[in-house]
């Protein structure tokens, strides 16, 4: 297989990808427990020269659980009874996973808060004040 295309940047080559084939648990009768189809593909994150540093670094991020100590992501197909049709399955949702993690999320503008607000406040703790001092206890000799 050609590599798997993610962008118009990004394309992972096979030979990073390692797939495992797995029983699959679910519909399908006595092929069930004969035939291997759910997928398990693994992609090493860390190590991958295919991918930028920072699409890495959000990528890791969005694994969450998927990814292992050892900075390896896999990802589970086993929707379908067919193989192949698990493979591709696996295979699109990597592809989507990078995509995600090649978008930038926007910087954060700070906002200032209006002089009214702040003035608002300000009455507002002066207010409180006037209302505990008035409660406290006075003696006068």
């Amino acid at each position: 297989m050609p590599a798997l295309r993610v962008t118009s940047t990004i394309a992972i080559p096979e030979s990073e990808l390692a797939e495992s084939f797995i029983l699959s648990s679910g519909a399908g009768g006595q092929n069930v427990n004969k035939v291997a189809s759910a997928v398990q593909l693994r992609f090493d994150v860390l190590h991958s020269r295919a991918l930028p540093d920072e699409v890495r670094v959000r990528l890791i991020k969005l694994a969450g659980r998927r990814l292992t100590k050892d900075g390896i992501l896999i990802l589970a197909a086993r929707e379908s009874r067919d193989q192949a049709r698990n493979r591709e399955t696996a295979r699109v949702r990597l592809a989507e996973l990078i995509r995600r993690a090649t978008i930038a999320p926007k910087p954060r503008k700070p906002t200032k808060l209006s002089k009214g607000i702040k003035q608002r406040r300000l009455d507002s703790k002066k207010k409180h004040a006037r209302t505990k001092q008035q409660r406290s206890k006075r003696f006068d000799d």
